[in-house]
């Protein structure tokens, strides 16, 4: 039996050892792809430290890679990045590149999975630091010189992201721009094919768009996005320039451009169309259309947003389903569109049929609900102010559990309440309701001494 351990244990070490030599160096992605070796209890705590590297290693990589990408996936990858960091330094020590990549993958993951910019930002200093002793040392190969290259082009791409999510915007463009220069130099000596360099080319030029855009200089988010499109339109890739379009359609539209807005608009929208009419991207590029259209001065523009709702609602229910956020939004913005063009009774009819949906979804108790209960309240037409009256009454109860009743929006209810309360027909049946109220505690009794069960059921 303990031969059988060795001999499995053996077989292991072979398979993650002969995996370890073929590293990939392709974007600066220096780590193992072994497919995960499975250990027992007893096999796993007679590993040497080396061996965990590699497992943890391959088992960020697996959860990194899987198609079902989960918050579980996610939280398992950092954990494991986590403990090849610890590792790492205990087999390679302080001063080793090795440390400096683990740093950087740690960063990365913290960043992409988390959105946890200030804890990417540490383990980055880390990792710079390491990289800056090692390009100290005047004695190493020339693929540890790659290797330094391809981890400092990791370095700046994830602090360039990381310090924009952090608003400090000076130090994302010197990041991006100094990943530039090393994915050139990558580039030209051979590490990586021209389709990662595209790839690596749009992440840079997409994080310089977001910090122009956030620096308010249009114009050079806009070159940035020229930029995204010429790398797309050469590496033939036509189906992501939607997302190209849409940023350029956002920076146009918050300088007021609105024509320029719905031509980058009407683009990404015919892109999207032609590949997956039904599909979530479509949906998304519709409804988008639809508001930026619906908000245009010009009236033939807003009779055609009517079309993009629709047109958007299909696409949502189609690929998200009735009951996702998604669906429930844009069915909101197109009530709020049916309102501002007369069309009380029928965004009343959509509100009505969706309050079932927004309950099963966000709750009894919700923003989303209340909004709903208000606008169904708000729009009553005559004859209908007893309904309303209840209907906002229920709005009112749900504000004053979310904000409590001093807040701005549980006020302007109170106040919709108390005028309707004021109406004949809610007036007359309040007294009916007490009036009854009182005959259910206090039923009238017949000269007969005999109370009439009738009466009391009543």
């Amino acid at each position: 039996m303990e031969d059988d351990q060795a001999e499995r244990r053996e077989r292991n070490h072979s398979s993650t050892a002969s995996l370890e030599s073929n590293e990939s160096t392709n974007s600066g992605r220096f780590y193992d792809r072994p497919t995960e070796a499975k250990y027992d209890k007893d096999e796993f705590l007679m590993m040497s430290p080396e061996e965990k590297l590699k497992h943890f290693r391959c088992r960020a990589q697996t959860n990194e890679d899987n198609q079902k990408v989960t918050r579980r996936n996610f939280d398992a990858c950092i954990q494991d990045l986590v403990r090849c960091v610890a590792l790492t330094q205990l087999v390679c020590g302080e001063r080793q590149l090795k440390l400096a990549q683990a740093h950087a993958r740690l960063a990365k993951a913290y960043f992409q999975f988390k959105g946890w910019g200030l804890q990417a930002l540490e383990h980055l200093a880390f990792a710079k630091e390491l990289l800056l002793f090692r390009s100290s040392v005047s004695a190493y190969s020339e693929d540890e010189k790659l290797e330094v290259l391809a981890c400092h082009l990791s370095v700046h791409l994830t602090k360039g992201g990381a310090s924009l999510l952090t608003d400090n915007l000076e130090e994302a463009v010197s990041s991006f721009q100094e990943a530039e220069k090393v994915l050139m130099e990558l580039y030209q000596r051979g590490v990586m094919d021209l389709e990662e360099k595209i790839t690596t080319q749009l992440e840079i030029t997409s994080g310089l768009c977001r910090v122009y855009a956030r620096q308010t200089q249009p114009e050079e988010a806009l070159s940035q996005c020229e930029k995204s499109l010429d790398l797309l339109k050469n590496c033939n890739k036509h189906e992501r320039m939607c997302a190209v379009y849409k940023d350029m359609a956002t920076i146009e539209q918050d300088r007021d451009h609105l024509d320029k807005a719905i031509d980058y608009l009407s683009k990404a929208h015919t892109i999207a169309m032609s590949h997956s009419p039904e599909g979530l991207e479509g949906a998304q590029i519709s409804h988008s259309l639809a508001m930026i259209l619906s908000a245009a001065p010009d009236q033939h523009h807003n009779e055609t947003a009517g079309h993009y709702f629709e047109q958007s609602l299909r696409a949502y229910k189609n690929s998200v389903g009735p009951l996702d956020p998604a669906f429930l939004a844009a069915q909101d913005d197109f009530c709020r569109y049916l309102l501002i063009n007369g069309q009380e009774k029928k965004c009343v009819e959509i509100q009505r049929a969706s309050l079932e949906s927004k309950i099963s979804t966000f709750g009894d108790l919700s923003s989303e609900v209340a909004e709903t209960l208000q606008l169904i309240g708000g729009s009553a037409t005559e004859g209908q102010v007893n309904q309303a009256h209840r209907t906002m009454t229920k709005c009112l109860d749900v504000h004053n559990l979310l904000y409590g009743p001093q807040h701005k929006k549980s006020k302007a209810v109170q106040k919709a309440v108390d005028m309707l309360a004021r109406a004949p027909e809610v007036v007359k049946r309040q007294q009916q309701r007490r009036r009854q109220t009182k005959l259910d505690i206090f039923p009238v009794i017949p000269p007969s001494g005999k109370i009439d069960d009738s009466t009391c059921d009543a």
